[in-house]
């Protein structure tokens, strides 16, 4: 499911106009982002938790010339299914 087929689901499941769901998924992202960017994480019950991790600095390899070359420290956004949505899954 791509974006646009989310928001014809989310129109039809509300019973709005595409044009507010897109509105309502837009500002959906824009807050789980703003969030993750101010340290915070965004816990929905039943469906999961978005949340920043700290990945380590280390040491890789250049594919082409085998060199080794050092990947910095990074935050990484990331996301844990919640029980309801495994459930829901499986």
């Amino acid at each position: 499911m791509n974006k646009s087929e989310l928001i014809e689901a989310i129109a039809a499941s509300a019973d709005i106009p595409k044009a507010a769901a897109t509105r309502a998924l837009d500002a959906m992202v824009e807050s789980v982002t703003d969030s993750l960017k101010n340290g915070d994480s965004v816990s929905l019950v039943g469906f999961g938790t978005f949340a920043i991790k700290e990945r380590a600095a280390r040491t890789g390899r250049n594919p082409q010339t085998g060199q080794p070359i050092q990947i910095s420290a990074a935050k990484v956004p990331s996301f844990k299914a919640g029980k309801a949505l495994k459930d829901a899954v499986n």
